[in-house]
């Protein structure tokens, strides 16, 4: 029941936090009103003009700045020297000390234990863990874990909000998650296709449409068996800035299996841990992380989810998505976010011009009859004399 009060009082904040275009408007301005009353295509410009909910979900907020004066400038050219001049090489070291003792086991037992698939398999996530533990610790990653930890189960997926890389990392630390990403060019692709694809990850292109068929069958295939590593799923698809969830791609509530919800919320008191790809490298994202004081968050395992008579698997998918988001105290926009990587279709475009076309016209034919339509809504201007 409780549950239930506090998705009701989501929903009811996200009505209340969309703009009201009348709020906008001069007072007495009749003619923008009722141009924004030709079409509801006008409307909606309008309103994605004065708030633009899909592009702030896509967008890093920086901090306000606070050295600002002759008292805190120095106090903060102090903190620049510690987080660059001590921590940062330090950091450096733990994380170096970490690949050279990872890489020299890793390497051994995926090779020498070949023919003893459990030990190796069980080595190996262990290993993982190790190395996720140093980078969460190259970061003075502050993390709370709530709830119990995931067990190795049948017929079961773990999804989650996403608002980096690192939520992968966060989390495998605690568990070896067998996850399913996007493909990455660089170091980091390298790292998929060797590491992290012995541990059962699958990788897809967004850009190759016949991937989605392929992946779709490897995620049946790979929860049906006991002995793989806990599947891990980021629905979003895209990375978002932590304070929004966009809309959760099916797949992950089609498989058939119970699906056990994680809320990830960042504390950006030290950093803001959202990484922009189409404006930031990877690297360039963890040299932000490894020269802050800390990367602070909240972990929730949330109670498991199964798909009820008569439900959808998108209206599964939006019962989910309710839970994380007001465990996380994020807001739900309605935003598919694959759109970050593409355009409108030319037919969607079409569609929208037709229809803006049509309402116009039949504006203009309601009120051709009427000589005064136009005199109404010109401005009056005084006559001398």
């Amino acid at each position: 029941m409780d549950t239930a009060g506090n998705l009701k009082t989501s929903n009811i904040e996200l009505d209340l936090d969309r703009p009201n275009i009348e709020d906008y408007l001069p007072s007495g301005s009749s003619i923008q009103r009722d141009l924004l009353d030709i079409s509801p295509t006008l409307t909606e410009a309008a309103g994605a003009i004065v708030d633009d909910s899909f592009t702030r979900c896509f967008k890093s907020n920086p901090p306000e700045p606070w050295n600002w004066n002759v008292y805190l400038f120095p106090l903060w050219c102090c903190g620049v020297v510690i987080r660059y001049g001590i921590l940062f090489p330090v950091r450096v070291l733990v994380l170096t000390i970490g690949w050279i003792i990872f890489l020299s086991s890793y390497i051994p037992v995926h090779f020498l234990l070949k023919g003893h698939d459990k030990l190796r398999k069980k080595i190996e996530r262990c290993l993982l863990e190790l190395i996720c533990m140093f980078f969460v610790a190259s970061w003075t990653g502050v993390v709370k874990y709530h709830g119990p930890r995931p067990s190795i189960r049948p017929k079961q997926v773990f999804v989650s909000n996403h608002t980096s890389m690192i939520d992968f990392i966060i989390l495998e630390q605690m568990t070896a998650f067998a996850v399913i990403m996007q493909k990455h060019p660089g170091w980091v692709g390298l790292l998929q296709s060797t590491i992290l694809e012995s541990v059962g990850c699958i990788w897809f292109n967004r850009a190759e449409a016949k991937d989605r068929e392929i992946v779709a069958k490897k995620l049946r295939d790979h929860v049906q068996e006991a002995d793989n590593n806990p599947l891990l799923i980021f629905p979003e698809g895209t990375c978002v800035n932590n304070h929004y969830t966009v809309m959760f791609k099916k797949g992950a509530f089609e498989l058939d299996s119970t699906v056990c919800p994680i809320a990830i919320k960042y504390n950006k008191i030290f950093v803001d841990a959202f990484w922009n790809s189409r404006k930031q490298s990877f690297t360039k994202h963890l040299l932000q992380l490894m020269t802050s004081w800390a990367v602070v968050c909240d972990v929730w395992y949330l109670e498991p989810q199964n798909l009820k008579p008569g439900e959808t698997p998108i209206e599964f998918a939006e019962r989910v998505r309710d839970i994380i988001s007001v465990r996380a105290g994020l807001k739900k926009v309605p935003w598919d976010g694959y759109l970050k990587y593409s355009r409108p279709s030319p037919k969607h475009r079409e569609r929208k011009q037709q229809s803006f076309a049509e309402s116009v016209l039949r504006c203009l034919e309601e009120n051709e009859t009427d000589p005064h339509f136009l005199d109404d809504r010109m401005p009056q201007f005084p006559v001398n004399g």
